[in-house]
């Protein structure tokens, strides 16, 4: 059923320093493994510890066995990454990648799984994890994903990215809201009404916009599109042409090249719209414009 290539040209965008209290890492990166199949986990633990620098430090064959052993583990020997599967019994990886995140928030999770199925994209994405891959990534794949995601980056396939896009502008299945990120119909709408309505938004020499031939909302209205409760910072116009930009699953080279900046300075803004959006990496603000409905149906 997996035909698709796994693009490798994910487009990482750095996080703004995430939790307070991290400490520099001494020693190997350490990784848990999360998957019910034991030949897998045991072919992942021969390609990551076949690196120097990589460590597995746990297995769990479910969700909730791996719950169990991250809070065995003391806080200095937890894993900096998890590898998550998505279908095992008793407790999926979807439910455990919302838990983990939760109870651990200096651990990323990268969700792996043999479908190429978009409903499992749109749910690890949601649910909070910072890497999609399938589970015949290629070893040097896996391992540039492990360590991107723990220097506190984001792999987002292009490929994930254009699904998306595909199926909110045509107006399919959609992302159920979180109870937490839940916006009301009137936020909804306010949103879709500054993407789509003449006057609420402008564009620039660029030609920036939201991808559908719309506008661009201004900065207020995308900080306020999220009614959770979580207090958001207007974004300047040109975070707000860079959100979209990622939207539309450009890479840091590519919005750099599309503004005529250097790509540390693209990576500064998007610190930046992360840091006023509250959101977690990448990925998450990619989820942020689709439930939003700053990109609505055509």
């Amino acid at each position: 059923m997996n035909n698709h290539h796994h693009d490798d040209a994910a487009h990482p965008a750095r996080l703004e320093a995430a939790v307070p209290g991290d400490e520099p890492r001494t020693g190997p990166l350490k990784v848990m493994l999360v998957d019910d199949q034991h030949l897998l986990r045991m072919g992942f633990r021969l390609i990551l510890e076949g690196e120097e620098d990589l460590e597995v430090v746990a297995e769990a064959a479910d969700g909730i066995e791996a719950l169990q052993t991250l809070n065995a583990l003391p806080p200095g020997q937890r894993p900096e990454v998890v590898l998550m599967d998505v279908r095992m019994p008793r407790m999926d990886g979807i439910e455990a990648t919302t838990k983990v995140v939760e109870q651990f928030p200096q651990t990323r999770v990268i969700i792996l799984t043999t479908f190429d199925l978009d409903e499992y994209a749109f749910s690890g994405l949601q649910a909070g994890a910072s890497a999609f891959l399938l589970k015949d990534v290629t070893p040097e794949d896996l391992v540039h994903a492990v360590r991107v995601v723990a220097e506190g980056d984001a792999v987002v396939a292009p490929r994930i990215t254009q699904r998306l896009l595909e199926v909110y502008l045509r107006g399919g299945a959609r992302i159920e809201p979180s109870a937490a990120q839940s916006p009301s119909g009137g936020a909804a709408r306010r949103a879709r009404g500054a993407a789509g309505g003449a006057g609420t938004g402008t564009t620039d020499a660029t030609g920036a916009g939201t991808g559908t031939g719309r506008p661009l909302p201004d900065g207020r209205e995308i900080a306020e599109a999220m009614d959770d409760g979580v207090p958001r910072e207007p974004l300047t116009q040109r975070e707000t042409e860079m959100l979209f930009a990622v939207a539309e699953g450009l890479s840091n080279a590519e919005i750099a090249a599309k503004f005529f900046l250097s790509e540390a300075t693209v990576k500064t803004h998007v610190r930046r719209i992360l840091t006023k959006l509250q959101l977690r990496d990448r990925v998450q603000a990619v989820v942020y414009v689709f439930q939003t409905g700053l990109i609505g149906p055509l």
